[in-house]
């Protein structure tokens, strides 16, 4: 990209930014004439996606800004004028940086254009603004956080009124109006937007009722209730928004909830973290320590808008493991599942929601109990909408959850939620401690009925101007060059989302897929493991989850080392495809 080009557009975005830590960013990067960093600023530009923003703070179109929060907004804001007469919008934010400047920002564009908006006043859980949005009836919400990723991020997500996040038709239409923006953009000041009453802040009158929520998500409260003080839980908010609820709720039920000191309050630069995200084990190291040192019963932790959950629990010697996000989903669906069947509340017509990428042992364990098994595309807007069409077909969610450390216990919530997650699975905790088990044995059990299953996740980053042609280029090559085995296992089928069919290697079609259109492949095994690559949507990553198993009926030490031996080989032959296009 020419340089004297970039310099242009540089002057052309110093002069529509009004904010004075955003210009001066710019600026000095100018002044200090790097030219890389200007072209990574402005050789694209931020997009809004299907679900929104996410990029890195900072001056340029190619950063997360106030400019670009508002030019945003303002194609939000246009979409939603046209959709209905009197449109109204709830906003949250975390504890990132520039959280609230932008969630206030995006407020007051809304409101220049006639929006009621109804902001939280402070931080609070992504989970909650899903509620919010029902609970008030509004027709949209937006919540800003850029979720477990690193520090120097910050997003801003869209729902619409279902809770959800936004889906066709709103997404590509508010896409559309976003681009359509320009410099058109009206802004209000705060004063003025509360003297008018298209501003208000909430806290506590949304807070009670989600509580609520989430309490009434127990399965047998009489366990809490009786024997919460019995249950001692060591938990890291990851210096987020989960401290605002979570141990207020378990406390409300006698939960003894000792939060890690050094993690409780909320920092937008994470400073005892690698990353804010519970899915890796260096982000629960202060907790499990934390748990070890006070014997507790079960250690948990949160990312910084709290929809994720990860969780810790003792062996038998009083070592803690991390259970991977599909181990979880597995003992949740179980318990749940289970529970209901012998309470007779199990619907009939049970519906559980999962994603392509999540491993099939909950699909057994759900079916198991009769219910029928839902594949969605990777992402909780995907499991909302199929609760949008229950609503109409009959049947009735009961659960839902994706591997990356994300469940949905409560069809009144409509996005993953860590906060009612955390607090079934302290009471599971305890019913399976009545009948004399941990979770660990729990798991165990489950293993020996259905087999043992293990999966990986395996990130490959491709960062800079060049990366995104590099990931186009390794999909390109899946497609065109099908492997015909994969860690020495051949290849029976491929499902190619894009194209949204199934077919076997030699190009013979099986059947289509009933699925939106995804750039996902995903390879089935002849030995029934599955490999999937998906390039990721908000990071320049390509993501490949692999899934292997052993036959129903079968587990042992011997059959664990086979399985962990297939994944590695399955790696080695992710690292060849890499390594063939960079």
């Amino acid at each position: 990209m020419d340089v004297e080009v970039v310099k242009e557009l540089a002057e052309e975005y110093l002069s529509l930014e009004t904010h004075p830590y955003f210009r001066d960013d710019l600026e000095k990067v100018l002044q200090e004439k790097d030219v890389e960093s200007l072209k990574d600023r402005f050789y694209t530009r931020l997009s809004f996606g299907t679900g929104g923003l996410r990029g890195i703070i900072g001056g340029g179109y190619n950063r997360i800004n106030p400019f670009i929060i508002q030019q945003a907004t303002q194609g939000l804001a246009n979409y939603i004028k046209k959709s209905v007469d009197e449109g109204s919008a709830v906003i949250a934010y975390d504890s990132r940086n520039f959280s609230d400047l932008f969630a206030l920002e995006a407020a007051l564009v809304l409101c220049a254009n006639g929006i009621k908006v109804w902001l939280f006043s402070s931080l609070r859980p992504t989970p909650e603004l899903s509620f919010a949005v029902r609970q008030l009836g509004a027709t949209a919400g937006i919540v800003v956080t850029a979720s477990h990723n690193p520090p120097e991020y910050n997003g801003y997500k869209v729902y619409w009124s279902d809770g959800g996040q936004i889906v066709p038709p709103h997404d590509k239409g508010i896409i559309e109006e976003v681009g359509k923006v320009g410099k058109s953009i009206r802004v209000i000041g705060k004063p003025e937007a509360l003297e008018l009453g298209l501003l208000q802040l909430i806290d506590e009158e949304i807070d009670s009722s989600y509580r609520q929520i989430v309490k009434e998500s127990s399965l047998k409260p009489e366990l809490l209730r009786d024997r919460g003080k019995d249950l001692k839980v060591v938990y890291t908010p990851l210096h987020g928004t989960g401290g605002v609820l979570l141990p207020k709720v378990l406390g409300e039920m006698g939960v003894d909830v000792i939060s890690v000191p050094q993690q409780s309050e909320p920092d937008g630069d994470f400073p005892t973290v690698e990353y804010p995200n519970p899915e890796e084990p260096s982000a629960m190291k202060m907790a499990m320590e934390l748990g070890s040192e006070m014997k507790a019963d079960l250690v948990m932790g949160t990312d910084p808008d709290a929809d994720r959950l990860g969780v810790a629990v003792p062996d038998s010697e009083g070592n803690y493991t991390v259970l991977s996000g599909n181990r979880l989903g597995v003992l949740l669906a179980d318990y749940i599942f289970s529970s209901r069947k012998e309470s007779n509340t199990l619907p009939e017509q049970p519906a559980f929601v999962k994603t392509i990428v999540t491993t099939e042992l909950q699909t057994l364990v759900a079916e198991g109990y009769g219910a029928k098994v839902y594949d969605v595309l990777t992402g909780f807007k995907y499991i909302a909408e199929k609760i949008r069409e229950f609503e109409s077909s009959g049947e009735t969610f009961v659960f839902g959850g994706e591997e990356s450390y994300g469940y949905l216990v409560t069809p009144k919530i409509r996005d993953k939620d860590a906060i009612s997650a955390a607090f079934l699975t302290a009471e599971m905790t305890l019913y399976h401690r009545t009948l004399g088990k941990s979770l660990l044995q729990r798991l165990e059990e489950i293993f020996s009925k259905y087999g043992y299953f293990e999966e990986i996740l395996i990130s490959r980053t491709f960062k800079g101007m060049k990366g995104g042609r590099v990931m186009d280029s390794l999909m390109k090559k899946l497609r065109k060059e099908v492997p015909s085995t994969i860690g020495d296992v051949r290849v029976r089928r491929i499902r190619d989302f894009l194209k949204g069919s199934s077919y076997t290697p030699d190009g013979t079609e099986i059947e289509d897929i009933d699925l939106p259109s995804s750039n996902v492949l995903q390879f089935v095994l002849e030995d029934g493991s599955i490999v999937t690559a998906r390039p990721s949507g908000t990071e320049p990553k390509i993501k490949f989850y692999a899934s292997c198993r052993s036959k129903a009926g079968t587990f042992n030490p011997s059959v664990v080392e086979q399985v962990r031996e297939k994944l590695s080989r399955i790696e080695d032959s992710i690292d060849h495809w890499v390594q063939s296009v960079e």
